[in-house]
């Protein structure tokens, strides 16, 4: 008898058209009235998550997914911190069941999402996977995971899948349109503050931030080379109610060092609400310790 000769490629083919199968219930399509179509997430029941960002200003939507069927949706919660928005139906069954994936450094990876044809997917692998990280919003994204794929706006806040089938999480596009994946752990973890809540109370000090070098008479006394000017202090806000005031170089928070207002973004989350900081800054060519007390960051 002759040797059976398998076929690699039609063997990851039909894999990769199993997996497209099992993830299609997960796709929905998020119809906004004068807007275009994007894509979302099938969560849990009666739940749908997406791209925060992709969302600005929705209160109403329409949901449908793969099979047809269409949902009246409404804002549940979002969170520019972890680029999460969550939207709430009535009357869907409960989504197929996924399990965690864990990432892999150069595993191939399926990005899935709606358009006019239905379901569309994107094969790539996954480019780098770092640790947590903090937004500038203040968010705690799990994991940065960089996927080495092209994707559509209309695409992004779909399902990522391995090629084992499990659930990475959702897309997103960050700069240069670099498609990133915020993780299931983080959807996770902001999605019940939001459907309770609709949003995720995180600390606010009313500073914006811009990285400067300090000059090098001041950097013995600083204590660092580089710093964060203050390019603008809310009215009212509790770093005014201290005493801050633009132009001020803020060195460090809480006795740690800061250069980059991620950094401080990173000391101000939920925890930090109605808590005394301390910040130390550079003012006139001295050095100065001021305390205001954290407020939750104001909606929007």
């Amino acid at each position: 008898m002759p040797d059976i000769v398998q076929n690699p490629l039609g063997g990851l083919s039909d894999t990769l058209v199993e997996r497209a199968r099992q993830a299609q219930p997960l796709v929905a399509r998020i119809e906004v009235e004068g807007r275009p179509a994007r894509s979302g997430t099938f969560w849990r029941k009666d739940v749908v998550v997406a791209a925060e960002q992709a969302f600005a200003r929705v209160e109403e939507a329409k949901v449908m997914l793969s099979d047809g069927s269409s949902f009246a949706a409404h804002l549940a919660g979002r969170d520019p911190g972890t680029n999460v928005v969550a939207l709430k139906l009535d009357g869907t069954p409960d989504p197929a069941p996924f399990t965690d994936a864990d990432p892999h450094l150069g595993a191939l990876a399926l990005a899935f999402g709606a358009d006019e044809a239905g379901v569309s997917v994107r094969l790539g692998v996954i480019h780098s996977i770092g640790p947590a990280w903090y937004s500038r919003a203040g968010g705690r994204v799990d994991r940065r995971i960089t996927l080495d794929m092209m994707m559509s706006g209309r695409e992004e806040g779909g399902p990522v899948l391995d090629a084992g089938g499990g659930l990475l999480g959702i897309s997103t596009l960050g700069p240069r349109r670099r498609v990133l994946v915020i993780p299931t752990a983080t959807v996770e973890g902001v999605l019940e503050p939001l459907l309770n809540k609709g949003r995720i109370e995180r600390g606010w000090l009313g500073l914006s931030l811009q990285p400067v070098l300090v000059s090098e008479g001041m950097q013995a006394e600083a204590g660092q080379s580089r710093g964060l000017m203050i390019m603008g202090v809310a009215k009212d806000g509790p770093a005014a109610q201290a005493g801050v005031l633009a132009g001020d170089i803020l060195v460090t928070l809480r006795g740690e060092g800061v250069s980059r207002p991620a950094m401080v973004a990173q000391r101000l989350g939920p925890e930090a609400v109605g808590q005394p900081i301390e910040l130390r800054l550079l003012r006139a060519g001295k050095v100065l310790s001021l305390t205001a007390t954290v407020a939750a960051r104001p909606s929007g």
